[in-house]
């Protein structure tokens, strides 16, 4: 108990820094109009490349006996690459709702 006492108190910047981020996006969320919300989101998704990265990264430098790193790091590298494809999939679909429709009728 003294040791995570001790590191909430090395760490208290931080901490205060993530829950006023939290505060400060649920507002920001919460005033989006539900019509932007979709493109905005699968803008979001899209960009989620960097936790593909991040897992990468992960996974070159945990020991090849550590199990858990790797594993997290394959989870992490499958689950950002389905929400990187997921965010362009439905970014694409939203594009075409907005393109005009041509008649091919002659």
């Amino acid at each position: 108990m003294g040791s995570v006492l001790n590191w909430i108190s090395a760490n208290q910047q931080m901490i205060y820094i993530v829950i006023l981020m939290i505060f400060v996006g649920i507002e920001v969320i919460g005033r989006v109009p539900s019509v932007l919300h979709t493109p905005l989101m699968s803008g979001a998704n899209a960009i989620h490349g960097v936790v593909i990265i991040g897992a990468i990264i992960v996974m070159g430098k945990a020991e090849p006996n550590n199990y858990l790193a790797l594993i997290l790091g394959f989870l992490a590298v499958v689950l950002g690459t389905l929400n990187v494809v997921g965010g362009f999939v439905v970014t694409d679909r939203m594009l075409e709702m907005f393109k005009k429709k041509r008649d091919n009728t002659n």
